[in-house]
């Protein structure tokens, strides 16, 4: 019979031989390395390319953004981002209105589907953007205004 003390045990063991060939996962960091503090205090789409290394961004049909026409909840609105172009390097979700213009950066490679669906604060009615920033340099976007009844940042 595995008591619970066993099995705690044997946890413990393992996460130690885990820890020991360093496959644990590491801490996440808000201010990593990697941390682009310009970019997220970008107040327009100009300025975010410009913190980024992107081009002037174009409107495109080969990207696309979800979201809701109207958000009962700015707290909460589900949005979402996708392109199937090659050469995809990253996709950025934004609210022009938001304090912070960038809401989400995903970072692509090949291996992955460029789709990525989240969550974003939105404090008032506003545009959002999918961005792709492509491999050529290239950036690409699509809009879509999304309406908020109740504000989530302090509304």
């Amino acid at each position: 019979m595995h008591t619970r003390r066993d099995m705690l045990t044997r946890s413990a063991q393992v996460a130690g031989m885990l820890a020991a060939l360093g496959m644990l996962p590491g801490l996440a960091h808000a201010q990593a390395a990697g941390y682009n503090t310009a970019a997220f205090d970008a107040k327009t789409m100009a300025e975010l390319m410009k913190a980024l290394g992107g081009a002037a961004p174009v409107e495109s049909k080969d990207v696309t953004i979800t979201g809701p026409d109207i958000a009962e909840n700015g707290a909460v609105v589900p949005v979402g981002a996708a392109t199937s172009l090659p050469g995809v390097k990253r996709l950025l979700l934004l609210v022009e209105k938001n304090p912070a213009m960038l809401s989400a950066l995903f970072d692509v490679s090949d291996a992955v589907d460029a789709s990525f669906s989240t969550r974003v604060k939105m404090g008032q009615s506003s545009n959002v953007f999918a961005v792709a920033m492509m491999a050529d340099g290239k950036v690409l976007y699509a809009a879509k205004e999304v309406k908020v009844t109740l504000g989530g940042c302090g509304g």
